[in-house]
C-alpha cells in the first residue's frame, strides 16, 4: 500500500504578500484592502474586482521629474551620496535623474514616492 503525500501548504494556500510589504494611502484602506484580499482568497470577489480595489488603496506611483527629484532629496536635506545610501543605488543614478538624464522605474520610482509621502527616515 502505497502512501499519498498531501501537497504542500506553499502550493495550495494562496500567496499574499506581506502587508508589511505595502504601503497603502492610510490605515482605514489598509483594512478596506485586506478585507477585499480575504473575500478574493474566498473566491467571493473576482480578479478585476480585486485589481480596483489595489488601484484605489494602495499608494499611487507617479513618475516624477528630475526637478522634483532633487525637491525631495533637499526637503530632507541630504546629499545626493547620502539620499543614494538611502535608496540603494549610486550616487551617479541619483545625478542622472536629477538631470533627467534616466528615470526612476520600479522599485527606486516607489521609494522615492514613499520618501516623498513619508520622509527618508520611512525608508532608512
Amino acid at each position: 500500500m502505497t502512501r499519498k503525500s498531501s501537497p504542500s501548504p506553499s502550493k495550495t494556500a494562496p500567496s499574499k504578500k506581506s502587508p508589511a510589504s505595502r504601503t497603502y494611502r492610510s490605515p482605514v484602506f489598509a483594512a478596506i484592502h485586506e478585507t477585499a484580499e480575504d473575500l478574493h482568497d474566498a473566491g467571493v470577489m473576482d480578479k478585476m474586482t480585486m485589481r480596483h480595489f489595489d488601484e484605489m488603496c494602495l499608494t499611487p506611483v507617479k513618475p516624477l521629474t528630475p526637478r522634483q527629484i532633487a525637491a525631495i532629496r533637499e526637503h530632507e536635506q541630504a546629499s545626493q551620496a547620502v539620499f543614494a545610501r538611502h535608496l540603494g543605488v549610486s550616487v551617479n543614478l541619483i545625478s542622472q535623474w536629477e538631470r533627467g538624464e534616466k528615470k526612476p522605474q520600479g522599485a527606486s520610482l516607489k521609494l522615492l514616492t514613499l520618501v516623498k509621502k513619508n520622509g527618508l527616515a520611512s525608508v532608512a
